[in-house]
């Protein structure tokens, strides 16, 4: 599971970092560069997280989404400057909370 926690977060800074590239170029009036590095950043993510080791894509991305939730909160703070609130970090901790159900849950089938 190690190595899918480490795949996830790495998906998610590369998801993040392309969104925020184009964040950048478009709202906070950045060069067109900017879109270059994105898309270069987003191929990554969806490279990075078709290596997940799950039967099914829609688990996969599934439990993706709590992590990515995580990683934003944590690329808020560190990159951003902005502090996560009180409903910022329950929002995140019920997230992760769902993505460990769906990542460690049993499977009878």
């Amino acid at each position: 599971m190690t190595k899918a926690f480490a795949l996830y977060g790495l998906a998610a800074l590369a998801e993040i970092g392309g969104c925020f590239a184009f964040w950048a170029w478009l709202r906070l009036g950045r060069s067109p560069w900017w879109a270059g590095a994105g898309t270069l950043s987003l191929i990554a993510f969806a490279l990075l997280l078709t290596r997940i080791d799950a039967s099914v894509a829609g688990r996969a991305f599934a439990a993706y989404g709590g992590i990515y939730i995580v990683v934003s909160i944590v690329w808020m703070r560190l990159i951003e400057g902005a502090r996560p609130d009180r409903w910022d970090l329950i929002g995140a901790a019920v997230c992760l909370a769902g993505a460990g159900i769906i990542l460690f849950g049993s499977r009878t089938t």
